[in-house]
């Protein structure tokens, strides 16, 4: 009989984060990634942990719900979470990355570790349970084939949910112009170089601008908003019943909203002052570092399904921006989820198949660490599947443990991706009544008992073990 081991589908943040928890346990680990054998609509490279949207992680201290989830992550071991930080580069109180260190990072971790073998293939059905009694997680992100999506509908007896999602442009850093720009984070916040490594707890303001800040008048703002809802959009099959993720909507889908939308949004004005007037602008747009090197500058926001010649033409109507180089342009891609309540548990495991799990954008939740966060679940839990573990699920009180629960038990009729947010963290009647309190407050109780639970359930994290017996059992 064969030694068992974990086979993991798919070499992005999810897959990775999985397969790392799962061999750190000392488990062999087998991860299928089809790139480069079968490339993708919106992959540059065939490194692991590719980030083809945003560079950014979000918020990265413990008055937001993706500060908790990543300081959780954190203490269970991430490499996602330690090859980022590691990569960063600055965005205010936000962590973003460089996303070509950051992917290096992870690739090299994974091909290093002795009991990770990389397969590069494509897998075109769910494997079949087999003799060894291998977990099979599939973490194969939003543009999972076509041949293995529909043999995915097949095993869980419904459609897949389907939707577009939209990416941003990046420019050449050199070819802005810096006379028309000023520097500046929104409020002022930015987490000082020194206090990164120690997590969210100790980020401080360090008084420096990390985003590159293009300020329009009324006049600029109209010129720009007229030019961008009259541009011609890229062909999208079945466009026309395209059902755009709410939290990731093109810049040009908003603004048919209304022409206000777009200051309410991506473009809002709010905690940033231009120097040189002493005023708030009337819109601004947000450039962020993309690269260690301050080469590229992503545009915060502002993801979109423009034709590219249209791209350009209407991009540089932005003050600062009228000479851009484009890095790469905007793109829209397919993005695809199984509907989580009817076909997942806590565990992330699969109702129909103990044995098999889902993990990352596929299994409907939706953002980088959200993504990576469920692989860190369902990694774990593969893993003990083979070391003859019960499955476990962290409380409802933490971040990690409440995306799980919303994932698997939210109505099944209006499901969407999630990102965590603290209204899906389950509540306390002793927690304060003000706003900020009672989320610092909600982030401490959320690590106090994830640290209770990590040692109740035996839950070691990533690099420490896990304890050869059963664990006790969890405390209600």
């Amino acid at each position: 009989m064969l030694t068992p081991r974990v086979v993991i589908i798919g070499g992005g943040l999810a897959g990775s984060e999985a397969a790392w928890q799962a061999a750190s346990r000392g488990v062999a680990v087998t991860l299928v990634e089809m790139r480069p054998v079968r490339p993708t609509a919106v992959h540059q490279t065939d490194g692991l942990a590719e980030l083809v949207c945003s560079n950014s992680f979000r918020g990265d201290k413990l008055d937001n719900a993706v500060g908790l989830l990543k300081e959780e992550m954190r203490r269970l071991g991430s490499l996602v979470l330690r090859a980022a930080d590691a990569s960063r580069v600055p965005a205010g109180a936000a962590l973003a990355v460089d996303r070509h260190a950051f992917s290096r990072a992870v690739t090299e971790a994974l091909a290093a570790h002795p009991l990770v073998s990389i397969e590069r293939r494509e897998v075109d059905a769910v494997p079949a349970p087999d003799a060894d009694g291998a977990p099979i997680v599939i973490a194969t992100g939003p543009l999972t084939s076509d041949a293995l999506s529909a043999d995915i509908v097949r095993l869980v007896g419904r459609e897949h949910l389907a939707f577009y999602d939209a990416i941003s442009p990046i420019v050449l850093a050199d070819s802005i112009d810096r006379t028309r720009v000023f520097r500046a984070s929104r409020w002022d916040r930015s987490l000082a170089p020194a206090a990164q490594p120690s997590g969210p707890a100790c980020g401080v303001d360090d008084g420096q601008g990390d985003y590159l800040n293009c300020p329009l008048d009324q006049q600029e703002y109209d010129r720009f908003y007229d030019a961008l809802v009259a541009a011609e959009s890229a062909t999208v099959h079945d466009f026309d019943k395209a059902q755009f993720f709410e939290g990731c909507l093109p810049i040009e889908v908003m603004a048919h909203r209304g022409r206000d939308t777009l200051r309410y949004g991506p473009m809002k004005p709010v905690g940033l002052t231009d120097p040189r007037t002493g005023r708030t602008p009337y819109a601004v747009v947000q450039l962020r570092q993309d690269t260690l090197a301050g080469d590229h500058f992503s545009l915060v926001g502002f993801q979109t399904q423009i034709k590219w010649g249209e791209q350009a033409r209407v991009l540089r109507l932005i003050p600062g921006l009228e000479q851009a180089e484009f890095v790469r342009f905007g793109m829209v891609h397919r993005n695809t989820f199984i509907n989580g309540p009817t076909v997942l548990r806590e565990t992330w495991q699969t109702r129909v198949r103990p044995d098999l799990l889902f993990a990352g954008q596929i299994s409907g939740v939706e953002g980088y660490v959200e993504s990576a966060a469920s692989g860190l679940l369902a990694g774990t839990n593969a893993a003990r599947l083979v070391l003859g573990l019960e499955p476990v699920a962290p409380p409802r009180t933490t971040a990690i443990g409440a995306l799980a629960y919303y994932a698997s038990h939210a109505d099944p009729a209006t499901y969407q991706p999630s990102n965590i947010t603290f209204g899906i963290i389950q509540a306390s009647p002793d927690l304060p009544r003000k706003k900020l309190a009672r989320k610092l407050a909600t982030s401490e109780r959320a690590l106090a008992d994830l640290e209770a639970w990590m040692r109740v359930a035996g839950v070691a994290p990533a690099g420490h073990g896990e304890p050869a017996g059963r664990p006790a059992p969890a405390a209600p």
